[in-house]
Formats: C-alpha cells, sequence, structure tokens
C-alpha cells in the first residue's frame, strides 16, 4: 500500500474585502457602500445582514433585505469566498495502482483542479486502498477522517463498506462525490462516471456488429482477486453486455477466462491454453483496463485474426490500437471525471452553489483511426 499523498498550496489574501461582492443580473455592478446609502444605515449595518450575522434590529434589516429584493441583487459567491480567507481540506479514496493505471488520469484530474484554484486555502489528501481488500479500504476511510475534511470524492467499494463509511460522513453533515461507479441509493452529493449498464449494452451492439451472427462462442477476459472483479464497474458493464447478448444473441455462447492478478501475473501460459481448447473463438471482449494483455499476447504470437474489445486510454492499450491487435476501445475521461469531482466539492462548500447530481460521462468508441483526437490527460 502506498503511503497517503498530501498537497498543500500556497495562502493567497484578497484586501478586497467588500468591494464587489454583490453584483446585479446585469452588468452594473455596485458597493456595500451604495446598499447602504439607498437603505439608509451604515455600511457594517449592510454588511451584518449580507452575511446573516447578529446584533441588527429588525427594523434596519428590513430596510437592506427591501433594498437588495427591489434591484433583483445576487450575491458573487466566487469573491465573497475569497473575502473570508477560509482552509479548506478535501479527502479522496482511490484504488491502489500503478504508473500506467487508469487511475493515473483521475489522479491527475483531482489534483489539476486543486491547482486551478490557487487563490483558495484547498487542500488534497489521498488515501489509496486494496480493491479487493474490505478492510483496506474502512482504514484509508478512516485515515481520511482523521484529517477531517470538508468534503470527500470517493471511488465506491463493496456496498456495506461504502454504505459504512457515507453513513458517517452524512452524520457529520460532510458532503461526499462518487467517482466511477455509482451507488445511487446513498444519495451522494453528486456522481461522474459513464452509465456503466448502458456501456455494457452499448458495447454488445458494437461489438456483435464486428462479430457478426456466425459467431457462436466469444471470449470473455476478466481479471480476478479473491474471487471477485476488479471494481463495480467492471461488474456493472457485464451486466449491460450480457443483457444486449441475451436479447439479440441468446444463441452465443460466452466463454470466460478468468485471469488471476493475484501472484506473478504471467498470463501467457493460462491464454494459450484457453485458445487450444477453444480453437473457433476469434472475438474477444474484456471490461477492465487492461485489455493489452490480451493484446499483447496475439501480437507476439502473430494471430492477427484476433479480433478484441476493450475499455480505456492507458498507456499499453493504445500501442495495442496502433498496431491494431485491439480494435475498439471505449474512452471515459478520467482526467475529467477526477477534476470535476473536486469542482462540485469546490462549488457545493466553497459557493455555495446547486451541484447537478448525476453527471455521465460520454460513451466514446476509439479506433486506430480516431484515438489520436481524444485525449485522455486534459489540460
Amino acid at each position: 500500500m502506498q503511503p497517503a499523498k498530501i498537497m498543500y498550496l500556497r495562502d493567497v489574501f484578497t484586501s478586497n474585502r467588500h468591494l464587489k461582492m454583490w453584483e446585479i443580473h446585469s452588468s452594473e455592478k455596485i458597493r456595500i457602500k451604495d446598499i447602504a446609502e439607498r437603505s439608509g444605515v451604515s455600511v457594517g449595518t449592510v454588511d451584518r445582514v449580507l452575511h446573516n450575522r447578529p446584533n441588527v434590529s429588525e427594523k434596519a434589516r428590513n430596510k437592506v433585505e427591501a433594498v437588495l429584493k427591489a434591484i433583483h441583487y445576487q450575491p458573487n459567491m466566487y469573491a465573497s469566498a475569497l473575502a473570508y480567507n477560509r482552509k479548506y481540506a478535501f479527502g479522496c479514496l482511490l484504488p491502489d495502482h500503478d504508473s500506467n493505471a487508469y487511475w493515473t488520469n483521475v489522479e491527475k484530474g483531482l489534483r489539476q483542479c486543486i491547482l486551478n484554484r490557487g487563490d483558495f486555502h484547498l487542500s488534497l489528501t489521498t488515501e489509496y486502498y486494496d480493491q479487493f481488500e474490505g478492510e483496506s479500504f474502512s482504514a484509508a476511510a478512516r485515515r481520511i477522517s482523521e484529517k477531517q475534511p470538508d468534503g470527500v470524492v470517493i471511488v465506491p467499494q463493496e456496498y456495506d463498506m461504502t454504505l459504512a463509511y457515507c453513513s458517517q460522513l452524512k452524520e457529520k453533515g460532510i458532503p461526499f462525490v462518487f467517482l466511477d461507479s455509482n451507488i445511487p441509493e446513498i444519495t451522494p452529493l453528486a456522481f461522474f462516471g459513464q452509465d456503466s449498464l448502458k456501456s455494457g449494452y452499448f458495447a454488445g451492439r458494437i461489438f456483435m456488429m464486428q462479430a457478426g451472427r456466425e459467431a457462436r462462442r466469444i471470449l470473455l477476459m476478466k481479471l480476478m482477486s479473491k474471487g471477485r472483479v476488479a471494481s463495480r464497474q467492471q461488474a456493472n458493464r457485464e451486466v449491460g453486455f450480457r443483457k444486449y447478448m441475451a436479447q439479440h444473441f441468446p444463441q452465443c455462447e460466452i466463454k470466460e477466462l478468468l485471469l488471476q492478478i493475484d501472484g506473478n501475473e504471467q498470463y501467457g501460459p493460462q491464454i494459450r491454453d484457453f485458445l487450444q481448447g477453444n480453437p473457433d473463438i476469434r472475438h474477444c471482449i474484456t471490461f477492465c483496463s487492461r485489455a493489452y494483455i490480451l493484446g499483447e499476447y496475439f501480437r507476439q504470437n502473430g494471430l492477427e485474426d484476433f479480433h478484441l474489445f476493450g475499455y480505456d486510454m492507458v498507456e499499453r492499450n493504445v500501442e495495442c490500437l496502433k498496431n491494431r491487435s485491439i480494435d475498439f476501445l471505449i474512452a471515459q475521461h478520467p482526467w475529467k471525471q477526477g477534476y470535476n469531482s473536486v469542482k462540485a466539492l469546490f462549488n457545493h462548500i466553497v459557493l455555495k452553489k446547486e451541484v447537478q447530481q448525476y453527471n455521465y460521462m460520454p460513451l466514446e468508441l476509439l479506433t486506430a483511426e480516431n484515438y489520436i483526437y481524444y485525449t485522455a490527460d486534459e489540460k
């Protein structure tokens, strides 16, 4: 398990505490001084009303509120948040990963959102957990809680583990955002990721357009550990895929190749044995980000008549796409998911804005011809 990674940004003060903190719907701007003059009260009284502070008489408050209502003012929360000069701490629960993983681009997006808000006092603490070990998730969650975060980004683990942690956050009034996979019944502040069921259904349609009705058997590669797949997202994609197959190709047999990621991860002999035992299979699909495991095997062994469908623009997948050992990839903007997850917390906590709850990434189909136009690591 990697140690926690903590990033603190420099503190930036703003001296423009009162000017232009409230603005009208049009381009006309007004100062607190202007509101005070129209209301017949002091600047200090207006400031207390605007920020809902005590020690204001009912008569004075009514005067100020009447002026605000008459000229249709809306608060400029961005300037107001700067003026408050408060520090905000965000946390993130992310699966442990290597440098070539899908999660690397997610993490870049998380950090870039913090960097782009350098005028605010923001910090991000990331804790990593083993996707196949529930206690690892709980331990990482406890470490986040010790930091007393204002908001948390979560890549959900098993339902019970995720529910237990999110219930604690709700009790403390801490908003949280789900990233990559959703558990809507837990009601996060927001979710960023693909609709995994529709993604799997879409993958089935494109996959079988290539395989054709003559395909009687296909290969479904699954990465396994301790008896289950690596993520909820992959499991849900498979549900959508199997639904499509049952509706449109019920005669097509789905043969599973289960690769155990525990151990030395030398998959060649297992792949060879599977293909030798199923010589009629030529079309393969996987719902994880490691389609390159099969793509590299096909390339290294001169198996040019195999067709492979996978997910995510990780580096090794891209190489296989370029040399056509992978035919199709579905990409899902991991950088944007990370960036927008932190942005949602920022907008909700700091700027007091409403946040859209469900934010689905597009189902983008990439090939050797168009992948170059897709940017996984955005700037």
